[in-house]
């Protein structure tokens, strides 16, 4: 299973351990996501972090949406980027691998490991607060493809959901 990882809270404050932690997952600013395997080293990075981010498991059908959000690349960019790089045939064939650990987002040159999202729709519920207790940090298992989808806006996600 991979992790969508999406940067919650603004750098105030924060040790430089976990500002270290932040700048190894590429999690620079607010609302900066990426797509990490699961593995005991991701998972202490995580954990480091958890005043700072939420993460949880993503599907197959949110990371083509994030692959098709993607700005500096059109989809036939894309998919040209994957056919020259991997022996994947389709965006949804590659989905399906980075998903299942098969292979990472880094693994292909000129693709880049992080989505510059929008807030979410409606905003956070609580940025200091951990998603257990109503807030919006930690943990978060299969529902952060519901904020990723919010996160992408009408064109791209759920219109008319009501998730953070």
């Amino acid at each position: 299973m991979a992790f969508a990882v999406v940067r919650v809270r603004s750098p105030r404050d924060k040790q430089k351990r976990i500002e270290d932690t932040l700048n190894m997952l590429r999690l620079n600013k607010v609302n900066h996501c990426t797509v990490i395997p699961e593995n005991p080293k991701y998972e202490g990075m995580l954990t480091k972090a958890k005043d700072m981010i939420t993460w949880g498991e993503i599907d197959k059908d949110t990371l083509i949406k994030l692959l098709k959000y993607r700005p500096d690349l059109d989809e036939d960019q894309m998919i040209n980027k994957i056919e020259d790089h991997t022996d994947f045939e389709d965006l949804e064939a590659f989905a399906e691998a980075v998903v299942s650990d098969k292979i990472t987002l880094d693994e292909i040159d000129g693709l880049k490991n992080l989505f510059r999202m929008h807030p979410p729709i409606k905003g956070y519920d609580n940025v200091k607060k951990p998603y257990k207790t109503g807030g919006c940090l930690g943990y978060r298992s299969d529902e952060i493809n519901s904020l990723l989808r919010n996160m992408l806006g009408p064109e791209y996600g759920d219109s008319d959901s009501e998730e953070d």
